[in-house]
């Protein structure tokens, strides 16, 4: 740990060489997820978790390739059961590369683009440690970024701290948005202070805006990943989740953060148009708040994937987002089992965004 105190050459970094991570809404070549299979998990769950999968790929088909992470060739051959007669089997592509868990978005490489010909894709290998080591093992997850990488023959850049890919949304043209209660937390890099964290930032994704804000909401074990908050949905817009019952655990905390939302200028002076999401009523389980959030949902090239959860407020969510993305066919996914693993489907997928 002690060896990313040294001096850091920022010069050679992605973003001196002209790469960025573009927003979700540009055009992908495929999206990558890891096939779910830990039953410690899902334990009464993982039957319907793959049924909740292959819509998610039934879905996503119509416009991109998928590829996905399986554990061998036995793995492959289920999956491709469950498949058959859903989605056509030239979208899919495999790779036998074993994971410990599903959740490509926080264990998977993150994707940059830039402008030239040449080595037009870049992936981003960030540390991973299953959320602050809560979830051992992980020795599977923190090489799979890797595994991508060299599957699509790219290089791959080592920015050298922990992060999760649910822990950050960009809006493609310079600003960033992530929570302090997740950068900033011990358990991820506590030999690096904010300044640090914010340069790594810049310097990794091609940013030049961090827009922090506070803390999550319960149940979440990832320590306030943003992507369960507020996301970007154009340039200048955000959705966020507001809890309306003030005797909500989750009343204040949302509350501030939207606060902290209607104080941001962009960078060219500007301010952001923010819309509320509701947040959905599920009940806890097992004595546990569960975190389910309408902002997990993922954009894909012609369909956006929208959890629900069997809620009242599952419509007028659809409405807000469906609104943000006119042009875009809005599909509901059924995430009440993926839930039980406290993840959607953002949490799921990974975007491999186009490149020539």
């Amino acid at each position: 740990m002690g060896a990313y105190r040294l001096e850091v050459d920022y010069s050679i970094w992605p973003a001196n060489q002209g790469y960025r991570m573009p927003a979700e809404w540009e055009e992908h070549s495929a999206t990558w997820l890891s096939w779910p299979h830990n039953r410690d998990t899902w334990p009464d769950a993982l039957p319907a978790v793959e049924s909740a999968m292959v819509s998610i790929i039934e879905a996503l088909s119509e416009s991109e390739r998928i590829r996905i992470n399986v554990l061998n060739e036995s793995h492959e051959r289920h999956v491709t059961g469950l498949l058959c007669g859903r989605v056509e089997p030239r979208a899919i592509t495999f790779h036998q590369f074993p994971t410990n868990d599903a959740w490509c978005r926080d264990h998977g490489a993150i994707f940059l683009t830039r402008d030239r010909k040449v080595s037009s894709l870049m992936a981003l290998d960030f540390e991973y440690n299953a959320w602050g080591k809560k979830y051992p093992p992980y020795d599977l997850d923190r090489v799979i970024s890797r595994s991508m990488a060299n599957a699509l023959s790219i290089p791959l850049f080592l920015p050298g701290m922990v992060l999760e890919g649910g822990s950050v949304d960009v809006n493609g043209v310079g600003a960033l948005l992530t929570t302090e209660q997740c950068l900033l937390n011990r358990n991820r890099n506590p030999w690096m202070d904010r300044v640090e964290i914010e340069t790594r930032l810049k310097n990794a994704f091609g940013v030049k805006q961090i827009i922090w804000l506070g803390r999550g909401i319960e149940g979440d074990d990832t320590d306030g990943h943003i992507d369960q908050l507020a996301r970007f949905v154009a340039v200048d817009r955000v959705v966020t989740v507001i809890e309306s019952d003030r005797d909500n655990p989750n009343y204040l905390p949302l509350l501030k953060n939207r606060e902290q939302l209607n104080d941001i200028r962009l960078l060219d002076g500007g301010a952001l148009e923010i819309l509320s999401l509701p947040m959905p009523n599920v009940p806890p389980y097992q004595g546990r708040h569960l975190p389910a959030s309408y902002t997990n949902f993922y954009v894909a090239n012609d369909v956006v994937l929208l959890p629900v959860f069997g809620c009242d407020q599952d419509d007028h969510a659809r409405e807000i987002i469906s609104d943000c993305f006119v042009g875009r066919k809005i599909v509901s996914i059924n995430c009440r089992p993926i839930l039980m693993g406290l993840g959607a489907v953002h949490c799921l997928t990974q975007q491999v965004p186009f490149f020539d």
